[in-house]
């Protein structure tokens, strides 16, 4: 039977330590942002944070089976248990979500899903990413949400604090953690680089900054993107008339088709020392850290 939609009703908070920048807390907001219009005009949505704070926070977990890199993903047991549910069970202790749904295209994940009790979307084949198959979510779940928190499904081990903190009154932002040096040259890897006042500058699956030794600087406080994002439910609407770019295409990356277009995306610096499951291998690791944490 094809599942259906369902409609279903700290720690520190955010902190990097790096050694030549130390401690720094960041609030996510973003005053406005340029953005492009489909006719090739630019508009202004500005976003600072008004009088009535705007709560109506969805979470969105996006998941597909066929993955390049790894088919079945969302599937592969965990320590017993699918990752997807791993991902879904971290994600319902955060306090910002009014709701969390999972959104696939594939009914085995729909159904794995139902059957542990998650609100399942279903959405078309033809999103080219997750931030697609969010937006498609977002207009079948027919309820207003300010805020879209997109909550990869590969992030088995994503700490609650981190979605609260991306979930904030904001046009675009994303997290990033400390760069382990063992994963400087790994492409599954995405580094990010901010400007000065915390904005992404740039995504890459090399090493960026880029200095001419042709070697890791173990001075240098690189930054690992995580699988977090939160957009601004106008700004979600925008993206799938926004035309792909050749950086994007090129990364595979879908934040530089925002940052190509004439976005700012504000990047959160938090601490997280694990990292999500792109490839076979990861799937030691992160049972390694559930042991540790006695998470199981």
């Amino acid at each position: 039977m094809t599942p259906t939609s369902t409609m279903s009703s700290s720690p520190s908070f955010f902190g990097s330590n790096t050694s030549t920048t130390g401690s720094w807390l960041v609030q996510g907001l973003i005053a406005g942002a340029t953005i492009a219009a489909a006719a090739g005009a630019y508009a202004v949505i500005s976003t600072g944070r008004s009088a009535k704070f705007r709560s109506r926070v969805v979470g969105i977990i996006p998941a597909r089976f066929a993955s390049s890199r790894f088919q079945g993903k969302p599937l592969i047991p965990i320590l017993g248990k699918p990752m997807i549910q791993r991902t879904w069970e971290r994600a319902k202790l955060a306090t910002t979500l009014n709701k969390l749904v999972v959104a696939t295209d594939d009914e085995r994940i729909a159904e794995i899903c139902l059957g542990f009790g998650a609100d399942v979307i279903m959405t078309s084949e033809s999103c080219q990413n997750g931030t697609e198959r969010c937006n498609e979510a977002l207009q079948k779940l027919g309820k207003k949400f300010d805020i879209v928190v997109n909550i990869q499904g590969d992030e088995p081990l994503i700490e609650p604090e981190i979605i609260d903190g991306a979930a904030p009154d904001a046009v675009f932002s994303t997290a990033a953690t400390s760069l382990k040096p063992e994963d400087a040259f790994d492409p599954n890897r995405v580094k990010c680089v901010v400007d000065t006042h915390g904005y992404a500058i740039y995504f890459s699956r090399g090493l960026i900054p880029f200095n001419k030794s042709g070697k890791v600087n173990p001075h240098f406080p690189y930054l690992l993107h995580l699988g977090i994002q939160s957009y601004d439910a106008e700004f979600l609407n925008i993206y799938p008339e926004l035309p792909p770019t050749p950086l994007q295409l090129e990364e595979d990356l879908e934040q530089l088709k925002v940052l190509e277009n004439g976005y700012m995306m504000k990047v959160i610096k938090v601490n997280h020392d694990a990292h999500g499951v792109h490839i076979p291998e990861d799937v030691e690791k992160i049972e390694s850290l559930i042991w540790q944490r006695d998470l199981s």
